[in-house]
């Protein structure tokens, strides 16, 4: 059986969320699958189930959503935000350290080997990898630094289908662009296209598909319309396009939007949550409106700060009056000093945080990954780690302060019980869990009735 690649003809046109489903639809069909991206840039992780590493959200949400445990080879090459035209390295799963961007683009032929042996591996135990690409896949001055796409098509012979969204227009030039682009043997695999993000009545475009398929000679493999989803955010460009119903919220929370915000998946709980407005705020203007404000995790805590500081969030965050939650980085700013002798993430040596805490942060060499139960403010919740910096306590509360290096505490319905019921006592709560596994099916139903799943599966028989 072949594997499958899902092209976007740009960026953003929700090549993540049709991996996804597809990936759920293979295997609710019985076929073996597992999820796969050669190379993410995200500052967005996960801890996989298994080896201790991490990798981008996306392929860990399609694996958990099948049962899969997650492993580094799903994502074997994964870049965060290094600074300065610098990127921080994660290979397998484990940090290398930072690198120049063009020092990283130059070694790109040493890289290949890892991206192959990761998708090989993963070929001996499922019958059909599901490779997502990334951005578009005819970069013409990029093509032969291409992992996620090019590399992945040829090196694995996959078929092929791209994915357009006709929201943001353009969408015959793009296909038919793309299309004739891509490589002789590449058009070859090409199954046909998915028009994505449609809005409106469907039968408006029948003619569309009539000129793709008659003049443009590409199968259109299904029409999709706009459903938001709300869950496995990859980057910042996504998180703020989520949707919320707030006609019956009843607590305002604000997230500080950092420069270098990470896992903000941890907040999607909050997201879908009726009884919750949700806003990520940049101007300390913002904070007085919320009942609640988060610091969340940070690529660049140091940096994060000052830039917080040079906002004039700093007398408003210290303010004992102030009702805030901070998790990993934002929990690290929350310390008398945060010190990082070896230039770990910043070249400042020592800084002073808000000092709402007692004690020091000190940056170690040895990055701390790790999933796990722990027992958060009386709670036994499963989340995960990962950071540089270190302190006496996991998490710790104080007067109007829960402050916590776990990643995915709102996950927990009691946690988000406990936090909430103390500023609204009204506060009702749901199962997030349950609501999870309900909005996953209804996606995936909401797919199937509009692709043509049988001549994809059929497809990749051939």
């Amino acid at each position: 059986m072949n594997s499958l690649s899902i092209f976007g003809t740009s960026s953003d046109v929700g090549k993540s969320t049709l991996s996804f489903a597809i990936t759920c639809l293979l295997h609710k069909q019985g076929i073996k699958v597992a999820p796969f991206k050669a190379q993410n840039v995200s500052n967005n992780s996960q801890v996989t189930d298994l080896n201790s590493g991490e990798i981008a959200i996306p392929q860990a949400f399609a694996a958990e959503a099948i049962g899969l445990k997650t492993r580094p080879a799903f994502n074997p090459i994964l870049l965060k935000s290094g600074g300065k035209s610098k990127a921080h390295i994660i290979i397998n799963g484990k940090s290398v350290g930072n690198t120049n961007v063009w020092e990283y683009y130059r070694n790109m032929e040493r890289l290949k080997p890892i991206v192959k042996s990761a998708f090989c591996t993963l070929k001996k135990e499922f019958e059909c990898i599901v490779a997502e690409g990334a951005g578009s896949p005819v970069e013409l001055n990029l093509m032969d630094k291409d992992l996620s796409n090019i590399y992945i098509a040829q090196e694995f012979n996959t078929k092929i289908i791209l994915v357009a969204d006709i929201e943001r227009g353009g969408v015959f030039a793009s296909i038919y662009g793309v299309y004739h682009l891509l490589p002789n043997k590449l058009q070859k695999n090409v199954i046909g296209v998915i028009i994505n993000k449609f809005c409106g009545d469907l039968s408006l475009f029948d003619e569309g598909i009539t000129i793709i398929e008659e003049q443009l000679k590409i199968p259109v493999l299904g029409v999709v319309p706009f459903k938001p989803f709300n869950l496995g955010f990859e980057d910042s460009h996504s998180l703020i396009n989520y949707t919320q119903d707030t006609t019956n919220a009843i607590i305002k929370v604000g997230v500080i939007k950092f420069p270098h915000i990470s896992n903000f998946t941890d907040f999607e709980p909050l997201v879908v949550d009726r009884e919750i407005e949700l806003s990520f705020i940049s101007s300390v203007n913002e904070l007085d409106s919320c009942d609640l404000v988060i610091l969340p995790g940070s690529k660049r805590v140091i940096d994060d700060l000052i830039w917080l500081r040079e906002k004039g969030f700093e007398k408003k965050i210290r303010s004992k009056k102030r009702k805030v939650v901070a998790i990993c980085g934002g929990y690290e700013m929350l310390f008398e000093r945060i010190l990082d002798p070896l230039g770990i993430e910043s070249e400042y040596k020592e800084m002073k945080g808000f000092a709402r805490l007692k004690g020091d942060v000190t940056f170690l060499q040895e990055k701390i990954v790790k999933k796990g139960e722990y027992n958060l403010f009386g709670t036994i919740a499963k989340g995960y780690e990962i950071h540089n910096g270190i302190t006496k306590k996991r998490c710790k509360s104080a007067k109007n302060l829960y402050g916590t290096f776990v990643h995915g505490l709102f996950d927990t319905d009691n946690i988000r019980n406990t936090i909430f019921r103390e500023i609204n006592p009204n506060y009702k709560g749901y199962n997030f869990n349950k609501f999870k596994h309900k909005i996953i099916a209804e996606f995936t139903e909401h797919i199937d009735r509009h692709i043509n799943m049988k001549k994809i599966i059929s497809s990749l028989y051939l």
